[in-house]
């Protein structure tokens, strides 16, 4: 679950959390980031028996239904839309009333951060990708072929693969956004914390349920997505997020 800390100010709706020591969201960010990577390690084992499930198609169609609707928080046209949507019902964030502009620009610092915590997860995922560490995806791979998940890396495997993307499972950039994602909107709007983790692990599952990535992969780019929003948000504060509402 994604750790929260309670925006700065007063004059904010949820402004009687007691505010965490500076440093505190960074910990329990790296916290879960190293969880993940253990149960990443873990997931090896299961790796294949999960992708066969899944590929098989057991997932029951209205499970899957709801999956391929969350895909849209580890996507990233979908991301930018939900920060978009923050900015615009958010007025601390982007405006005339945002709290402390980037220079003369009429954005908050805070959007610049929960941008910049969104992203770099799926960035270094991306980068990894770049490298010669190849590993093919479940919908590309012949899985009653492969002897063990290790097996799905390197370039024997991926030889037989037309589709460089599908030489690109490890680790997951979908995951990786996700998660970034939760930590930021944890960051400025913590009572929604439960929410977003909600959401952002549906993100991860419904890689592994679509065949488009082993459970490994998911936990991988999930530890990478923290542990990136952990460098950039961790020592840093939101402002108030809530201004009373005008009633009409």
């Amino acid at each position: 679950m994604i750790p929260s800390t309670p925006p700065s100010g007063s004059t904010s709706f949820d402004s009687t959390h007691s505010a965490l020591p500076q440093g505190s969201l960074r910990r329990r960010l790296i916290a879960a980031a190293i969880a993940l990577v253990c149960l990443g390690g873990l997931a090896f084992s299961v790796d294949l028996d999960v992708a066969r499930w899944c590929k098989a198609g057991h997932i029951p169609k209205e499970i899957m239904r709801f999956l391929n609707f969350s895909e849209v928080c580890g996507h990233g046209i979908g991301v930018a839309s939900i920060l978009l949507a923050a900015a615009v019902l958010d007025p601390t964030l982007a405006g005339r009333r945002a709290a402390a502009r980037l220079g003369s620009l009429p954005i908050s610092r805070d959007l610049v951060r929960m941008l910049a915590a969104t992203f770099a997860g799926g960035l270094m995922a991306n980068i990894i990708k770049l490298t010669p560490l190849d590993r093919v995806r479940p919908r590309a791979a012949d899985l009653s072929a492969v002897a063990s998940s290790l097996a799905t890396f390197g370039d024997s495997i991926a030889a037989t693969i037309a589709s460089h993307s599908d030489i690109n499972s490890f680790p997951s950039g979908h995951a990786a956004t996700a998660a970034g994602l939760a930590a930021a909107l944890s960051w400025k709007y913590p009572h929604g914390t439960w929410l977003f983790s909600l959401l952002a692990a549906s993100a991860a599952a419904q890689r592994v349920a679509s065949s488009a990535h082993y459970p490994s992969d998911v936990f991988m780019g999930a530890a990478l997505g923290l542990a990136s929003a952990a460098v950039i948000l961790g020592q840093h504060r939101p402002h108030a997020n809530a201004v009373r509402p005008h009633l009409i």
